[in-house]
């Protein structure tokens, strides 16, 4: 087992280290291909694409919090909201839900007189 170990961890730095490498090298070669044609921006090095990068994913990562509830995970807990309260509804409040929403979504216009008054 300790064996296992001796390698994978010279194994794991160096996979890190070339997936920022990589990801770095990517970003600035993609960045010099399309911008300075495209829109006349300035050509980057490779340490302004590995900062642009960094900051990508402070802006928009979510630093591993994955392992959490997910847009999944809220979806259904809200449906299953909605559907108890459905199944608490009598028929007449169904149909009430139904004239009220469906307006509003374009599906089935109420009918004049129906509408309440906002």
């Amino acid at each position: 087992m300790r064996r296992k170990l001796i390698w994978i961890a010279p194994l794991a730095i160096l996979a890190i280290v070339f997936f920022v490498w990589f990801g770095g090298w990517a970003v600035m070669h993609l960045w010099n291909w399309l911008l300075p044609p495209l829109f006349g921006w300035h050509v980057i090095t490779f340490w302004q694409a590995l900062a642009l990068l960094a900051l990508c994913r402070i802006l928009l990562g979510n630093w591993g919090g994955g392992h959490g509830p997910g847009p999944h995970f809220r979806r259904r807990m809200w449906e299953r909201g909605w559907k108890r309260r459905w199944e608490k509804m009598t028929p007449e409040e169904r149909e009430k839900f139904r004239q009220r929403w469906g307006g509003r979504c374009g599906f089935d216009a109420p009918a004049s007189g129906t509408e309440e008054p906002a």
